[in-house]
């Protein structure tokens, strides 16, 4: 194998200003520019995805970066491309960094005559020639066995938990972390151990998909901060319903925070209209107009993670140690306030 002197860099269209963002960080950390790769992924007047790299990446441990989102067929089409034309080109390795993995709802078959879809996208991704992924917040953990390569699955809740740490750092005692559903409880559990507040759940009955029937609080969330934590946001539809309840059982605020906004129809119109005092999204998922100019949202940083995590892997050195906040505190130094 050639002598790998450099990461190098190449995005596709889903979310360039992180791509950026990533960019500039690794700079910083290396002291040294870290841009781009040039290249350009456009398309025919029919729809079909053209890539073409302008420069010599022969050798190179090529990084892309790319959320599969909205439009995710586009987006994922655009990733199995800019892998095709990197491996024919003779890059050493190919990683595809997804800070946002598309179809990771659909994990398993929940009906006959389904199909498991994000098995067939990890098919497709390593079908191309790319040898590691990662990302951030599976939607479902069992999707990295899914794959046949190293699959890195970075978690926003250090991120979240920086964040709570410095915007609630005088009300600590007063925060309650609540689970959406049954099916989240582990990633609310791991964020109220990093921040040391009790767990609720809010316990949800659907009569047919899209809709709530019931909801119910399990625990006393009376004169609480309640923060919902999840790693998903659509229409908001289930949030809000949920900041609802736990304020008619008694809650002071409710505060939500959400790995990925897909914030898709009417999703903003609910949040700002809803009884959240906020809602934390990460920029996994470039946010839209509408997001970044709604009073009770905020978008909270990954590049910081991703470009470490991005120089580790290049490194050959701990991904995992990006988990604790003793690691991660640093990288995000004069964003949050000490503890």
């Amino acid at each position: 194998m050639p002598n790998i002197t450099e990461p190098k860099l190449i995005s596709g269209n889903a979310n360039m200003p992180l791509a950026r963002a990533i960019a500039r960080r690794m700079s910083l950390h290396r002291g040294k520019n870290v841009g781009l790769v040039d290249a350009r992924v456009e398309r025919f007047n029919d729809g079909e995805i053209f890539v073409e790299v302008f420069e010599n990446v022969r050798g190179e441990d090529m990084f892309i970066i790319q959320s599969t989102s909205n439009p995710a067929n586009d987006n994922l089409m655009e990733l199995l491309v800019m892998a095709d034309a990197l491996r024919r080109s003779s890059a050493a390795r190919i990683t595809a960094v997804l800070p946002y993995f598309g179809y990771a709802r659909q994990d398993r078959r929940t009906k006959a005559r389904t199909p498991i879809t994000a098995k067939l996208v990890a098919n497709m991704l390593v079908g191309t020639g790319i040898e590691r992924v990662l990302t951030m917040d599976l939607h479902a953990a069992q999707i990295q066995g899914f794959f046949d390569i190293p699959v890195d699955n970075l978690y926003a809740s250090p991120i979240f938990a920086l964040d709570i740490k410095s915007e609630f750092k005088d009300r600590m005692d007063e925060l309650m972390v609540v689970s959406p559903d049954v099916g989240g409880v582990a990633r609310a559990r791991e964020l109220a151990k990093r921040v040391n507040a009790p767990l609720s759940i809010v316990d949800k009955r659907r009569e047919k998909p899209g809709e709530i029937a019931e909801m119910k609080v399990i625990g006393d969330v009376t004169g609480k901060i309640c923060l919902i934590v999840d790693d998903i946001c659509d229409t908001a539809g289930t949030l809000c319903k949920a900041a609802e309840v736990l304020m008619e059982h008694g809650a002071k605020e409710v505060h939500s925070y959400i790995s990925h906004g897909v914030m898709s129809g009417p999703a903003v119109e609910r949040v700002t209209s809803s009884v959240m005092k906020s809602l934390v999204l990460t920029d996994t998922i470039a946010p839209t107009q509408a997001v970044q100019d709604a009073a009770n949202i905020r978008v909270v940083p990954t590049a910081p993670i991703f470009a470490q995590a991005i120089l580790n892997i290049w490194n050959g050195t701990s991904v995992s140690s990006l988990f604790e906040a003793d690691t991660l505190g640093p990288i995000y130094d004069g964003m949050y306030a000490a503890e």
